[in-house]
């Protein structure tokens, strides 16, 4: 992807830098990693291989125990984890009295620090284990266990390896995320389903609004709020006070997040959003963000003329904002009026997407109250 006269560079998940630290602590584990840190190979997803900067390794208790570290490099994309230390902690499993119960050796994958909790239903993970997704776990028992096979011989009396994963600075940047509203509680998730971090991707967005869907059915909610950003959201709680998992952060996935809201079988979907976005989906825009396209406003000022708006032809704006502002001074008789024509064509477009479950449509204001509604 390129940004301007450059190529923006992708960079590795949670869940694969996870993998390479435990890769490398299992190397020092079985005497295999010699010198200090350096790159490790492991599979991803795709399978092909990659190759990942080790930070650091260490021994602990006697060399029992063996720990290595990545710091994630999400490169170009901004995201909250970029530049955190992911560590592994990797221990042998002892035989038990009737000796290893299997030909496979054992992994037992578990969170330490900074990795959180999972504590509501509906998420890939059951209640009460730590939030490492599948496609990490994955990741990281075959990262292991390739380590496993070059040290096996002299180890063969263990039953496998216990791997612990934390993240030292992982609770404090939970706060920035949407993890509590998804109840996972005391640290971040350990992502990915590919390994990659892509370039201002949309992977991240669309699988939070699902998995948070997900939580609210689970829940047993039958009604979902979308909003656009905190401003329209909160403004929605001021009013309504839904329960918490009720709400969805859409963002500008606005397409996206009304699909998904029919396909988990919601009663019914409200959405909020301020005026220049709420115009977009009006307007029937799947993607509302300004890199798809800033708004057009002289198609704007015709489709609100169609809505019964007095012609703006003649009326010099520069901004959906300021549009507002002058309808609201010109018509100020018609303004309820307006703006509820806006929610209705809003919301016809929504329920287009939605294929069932009616929308109930909240333009929130830039001073953040709602002003007006439809549904």
């Amino acid at each position: 992807m390129a940004s301007r006269n450059r190529l923006l560079r992708s960079g590795y998940t949670t869940g694969a830098c996870a993998a390479a630290a435990a890769k490398a602590a299992a190397l020092l584990l079985m005497g295999i990693l010699q010198g200090g840190p350096g790159d490790v190979e492991i599979p991803f997803p795709d399978r092909m291989r990659r190759t990942i900067k080790v930070r650091r390794v260490w021994s602990e208790e006697n060399g029992e125990t063996a720990c290595a570290s990545v710091i994630k490099d999400v490169s170009d994309d901004p995201d909250a984890t970029n530049g955190i230390e992911i560590i592994a902690r990797v221990t042998l499993i002892t035989p038990g009295p009737r000796g290893r119960s299997a030909a496979m050796p054992l992994v037992m994958i578990k969170g330490g620090t900074g990795v959180g909790l999972v504590t509501k239903p509906g998420l890939a993970v059951p209640v009460g284990e730590p939030a490492i997704n599948p496609v990490p776990r994955k990741m990281i028992q075959e990262a292991v266990l390739e380590a496993w096979e070059k040290g096996a011989p002299a180890l063969h009396d263990a039953d496998g390896m216990e791997v612990v994963i934390s993240v030292p600075e992982g609770e404090k940047i939970a706060e920035k995320t949407l993890n509590s509203r998804l109840g996972i509680k005391g640290g971040i998730s350990i992502l990915g389903t590919t390994g990659i971090v892509k370039p201002l991707s949309s992977e991240a967005w669309t699988a939070t609004i699902t998995a948070s869907m997900s939580v609210a059915r689970a829940m047993g909610l039958r009604e979902v709020v979308l909003s656009s950003g905190r401003t329209s959201e909160q403004a929605h709680i001021r009013r309504y006070a839904f329960p918490e998992e009720a709400y969805v952060m859409m963002g500008d996935y606005v397409q996206y997040a009304l699909r998904e809201s029919g396909a988990h079988g919601f009663d019914k979907v409200h959405l909020c959003a301020q005026w220049a976005k709420l115009l977009k989906i009006a307007m029937a825009t799947p993607q509302t963000h300004v890199r798809h396209g800033a708004i057009d406003l002289k198609r704007t000022a015709s489709f609100l003329v169609g809505l019964g708006c007095p012609d703006l032809a003649e009326r010099p704006f520069n901004t959906a904002r300021e549009m507002l502002a002058i309808i609201g001074s010109s018509c100020e008789d018609a303004f309820g009026t307006i703006l509820s024509a806006v929610c209705g064509a809003a919301e016809a477009y929504a329920e287009s997407l939605t294929h069932g479950p009616p929308v109930h449509i909240h333009l929130v204001s830039y001073e953040g109250e709602i002003i007006a509604e439809h549904s």
